[in-house]
């Protein structure tokens, strides 16, 4: 199925739930509000006509210091979803706030969101809820803060690491 109707195959169903969608340079993108994030996810893997049943990566985005990061929510949540039964691939993202940023996990879904929730999880403080071990993966347990965070200090120390005292 070509990507422009998935879009609109998706736009058909979730109504209000789809915010916007693009192809800008040929990625076939949905933006979702968060509550109907899981339903659309799910579409995305069931639907006969969709069939993504391979969730390839699972990333976020802080638009902290991007020109116009003012405009929304700090993080987002970046979902690439590939068939290959129709070798077709669509993008579905989720925008989060800082002050809010949980999102529901899609471990039920693709059991290797496990790996990758934890990782954004690691590197940008998003949670999942409904993770079954949502704990760090890529730093170390006494490690403070998410280092992919455009806030996060470059020279802070951190405990067990730099030069002894």
């Amino acid at each position: 199925m070509p990507g422009d109707l998935i879009l609109q195959r998706l736009r058909d169903r979730f109504g209000a739930a789809i915010l916007q969608t693009h192809d800008h340079r040929g990625d076939h993108t949905a933006e979702v509000a968060r509550p109907a994030l899981l339903d659309v996810l799910r579409t995305c893997r069931d639907e006969p006509d969709l069939a993504c049943d391979v969730l390839m990566d699972l990333t976020a985005v802080d638009y902290l210091a991007y020109a116009g990061g003012d405009d929304g929510p700090r993080f987002e949540v970046v979902y690439h979803l590939y068939s290959l039964r129709h070798n077709h691939r669509v993008r579905i993202k989720t925008r989060v706030e800082e002050d809010d940023a949980i999102v529901p996990s899609a471990v039920g879904l693709w059991p290797i969101a496990d790996w990758l929730e934890r990782e954004v999880w690691d590197m940008f403080g998003i949670r999942f809820e409904g993770h079954p071990d949502l704990r760090r993966l890529l730093m170390y347990e006494e490690f403070v803060g998410h280092p992919l965070r455009k806030d996060y200090p470059i020279n802070r120390r951190q405990p067990l690491i730099g030069p002894p005292h």
